[in-house]
């Protein structure tokens, strides 16, 4: 009986990548694996012709010599065409290996490194943008002074595992088919703690809140990242320690809006000042400044203040400070204060004097009219 074609066999095509190869193998074997159809000869028969398949096409030399010379070109080399499963072990262990715990290739863990931490900085915006050194309080584990991150007593060690013999990893037995996976007893480290450390229980890691002094460059803001190396947790069994990064979120300001490197504000001004123009101070980040104000401004115009705004942390020019204005209406006015408002009110022309109100008007005049059409 003539083998089916090995791409036929996964379902992909022959341009297929080896990411799109395993996950092809994964889909198949998995259905037809023998555990999920017991006393299933086909579904046997398939899950070994998948198993063939995958040897051949995610190996490059064999690939290109099936690729050439089809099953003539590979016969004898794959686990299945030898009469036996050759590197099956390993090759299910190695697609497989996050179902049953690890791989065929795993072995006895090192030290592992510790977790990184977060810490949420608020700051306010004047320190973001001058940059300043706070003190923070970070809670934490940290290696045990008693033991040193050993677990152990002082004056004993750890012991190698009987149950590994000091591997970290232990074959099981899956149906007809072993793999290796961590072991149960010392979750992959190679040894056991027969006689634990009083201070940290065998852990080897005690919680601590240690003070650190955080150096906030110029120019942050809400979103930024300072990065401590070495301060986060302690590793396990003494490994290194992980990072602490400082989350930076830079608190609203009661007269500036950020927006990058430049700042917004607004600037009520009178009416009068509007309508004449006049010269008025606006603050800053670095004093206040003055700020001219043409006649005839409206409600909007933005005025900008080059270089007032902030230094961007990774360098460049300084943003701008860019100042709108609103035109304030009187309020609490007096009889003598309506009653003059009143006569220069009568003094004025829509036309003349007012050509965004005549302009808005005719606008309205026209939309109405064309609804009638």
């Amino acid at each position: 009986m003539s083998k089916r074609d090995y791409y036929e066999v996964l379902g992909v095509s022959k341009g297929a990548d080896e990411k799109e190869l395993k996950k092809a193998y994964r889909r198949v074997a998995m259905k037809f694996h023998p555990d999920r159809n017991p006393d299933d000869k086909e579904a046997e028969n398939k899950f070994k012709e998948a198993n063939e398949a995958y040897e051949v096409l995610s190996d490059p030399q064999k690939k290109a010599a099936y690729d050439q010379f089809g099953h003539a070109g590979v016969d004898g080399q794959a686990g299945h065409g030898g009469g036996g499963f050759g590197g099956f072990s390993d090759i299910f262990g190695d697609v497989f290996g996050d179902i049953f715990g690890g791989g065929a290739g795993g072995g006895r863990r090192g030290p592992q490194r510790g977790s990184d931490l977060r810490y949420d900085l608020e700051l306010d915006l004047e320190d973001a943008v001058r940059g300043t050194t706070v003190k923070i309080r970070v809670p934490t584990l940290a290696n045990c002074g008693t033991c040193h991150g050993s677990g152990a007593k002082a004056g004993s060690k750890p012991q190698t595992c009987g149950t590994c013999g000091g591997a970290g990893q232990v074959r099981m037995q899956q149906g007809f088919f072993s793999v290796q996976q961590t072991c149960p007893n010392c979750r992959g480290r190679g040894t056991v703690i027969t006689d634990p450390c009083t201070s940290c229980h065998g852990r080897g890691r005690v919680e601590e809140t240690k003070t650190l002094s955080v150096k906030v460059p110029p120019g942050v803001d809400t979103g930024d990242r300072i990065r401590l190396a070495g301060e986060g947790e302690a590793g396990p069994d003494g490994g290194p320690a992980g990072d602490l990064y400082v989350q930076v979120m830079v608190k609203e300001h009661e007269l500036f809006q950020r927006d990058g490197k430049n700042l917004y504000c607004e600037v009520p001004i009178s009416f009068v000042t509007a309508a004449l123009g006049g010269e008025m101070e606006v603050p800053t980040l670095d004093g206040k400044v003055k700020l001219k104000i043409p006649a005839e401004s409206q409600t909007g115009k933005l005025f900008r203040l080059r270089g007032k705004g902030v230094t961007p942390v990774r360098g460049g020019a300084p943003g701008d400070l860019l100042c709108r204005v609103v035109v304030e209406t009187p309020v609490n006015l007096t009889a003598k204060q309506k009653e003059l408002l009143e006569e220069f009110a009568g003094t004025l022309s829509e036309k003349k004097n007012s050509p965004r109100q005549t302009g808005w008007f005719e606008g309205v005049k026209n939309f109405f009219g064309d609804m009638k059409l």
